[in-house]
């Protein structure tokens, strides 16, 4: 076959001392890589997959990848932080320089992983119930007709549904009284589909969620779609406010944020700050 081609020589390489084969390093850097819903799956050419296990959230180690991709002989790429994986989706791969890896590069990359952590946490998503609250200035049904289909589109991009849902007029005491009632059904985020758009924290949501005993933790985001962005946690439990982003089943911050709060995991205001680099979502 070779001569068919034309082939009259064939190169081939033999490892030296100090040095470690292809696929044994990517392997080895993969076993590193990672935790959680997670699973690894060897490929040919040097390379090792990461591959979720179940519907799960990924978190992304921003500042270690960079540094891990600044070392020589490894090549490590993934998915953006907070994206959404389904079961058997890859989430990032291991590349090794070709054929061979110095054993002391090696060592440097799995020395950094085993001193810092995983750069990736495969956060399930399981047992997370969605609350929402629809509300309007005149009547929260007129919210629930105009949001309710778009809501579940969304949710059911990340295999969420409703599970509990209000409609209440936007009355600060009314809507308090209606978050506080979804809290005692301890979802996993509950989802406040207002018609109106706060010009700040005081206005009637952000006051209601105060007299629920709730802490604001972010409002605004470097966002577009959903800059006026609210975050409020209850204890545990999220709380999130995004006008205009009922409308349109179009990418929006919800699309952003839903992943890791129905994963459970507790986003802070310098994590939503830290979203305007690619931010703009068209």
């Amino acid at each position: 076959m070779l001569e068919n081609e034309g082939l009259e020589k064939v190169w081939v390489t033999e490892l030296e001392e100090g040095e470690v084969a292809e696929d044994e390093a990517a392997l080895r850097v993969a076993q590193e890589l990672g935790c959680g819903s997670l699973v690894i799956r060897p490929a040919p050419g040097g390379r090792a997959n990461l591959v979720a296990s179940e519907r799960c959230c990924l978190l992304v180690d921003d500042e270690l990848l960079k540094q891990l991709n600044c070392t020589a002989g490894m090549m490590i790429s993934t998915l953006a932080n907070f994206s959404y994986a389904q079961p058997d989706q890859r989430v990032a791969t291991v590349k090794s320089a070709p054929f061979a890896v110095a054993r002391a590069d090696l060592e440097s990359v799995v020395s950094i992983l085993k001193e810092r952590g995983p750069v990736l946490q495969a956060r399930p998503i399981r047992n997370a119930p969605v609350a929402v609250l629809y509300s309007d200035p005149t009547s929260g049904e007129r919210a629930r007709t105009l949001f309710d289909n778009i809501m579940r589109q969304r949710l059911e991009r990340f295999g969420a549904s409703i599970n509990f849902s209000l409609a209440v007029i936007e009355d600060r005491p009314v809507v308090a009284g209606a978050i506080r009632q979804l809290l005692g059904c301890n979802p996993a985020v509950i989802i406040v589909a207002s018609t109106t758009a706060p010009a700040c924290p005081e206005d009637v949501v952000g006051r209601a969620l105060k007299q629920a005993g709730c802490h604001l933790e972010r409002f605004m985001a470097p966002v577009e779609p959903g800059n006026l962005l609210m975050l409020a946690y209850k204890d545990e439990i999220p709380i999130i406010c995004a006008p205009g982003c009922y409308r349109s089943a179009k990418p929006n911050v919800l699309d952003l944020l839903l992943p890791p709060l129905l994963a459970r995991y507790r986003i802070s205001g310098w994590e939503i700050a830290c979203l305007g680099h690619g931010g703009l979502l068209g």
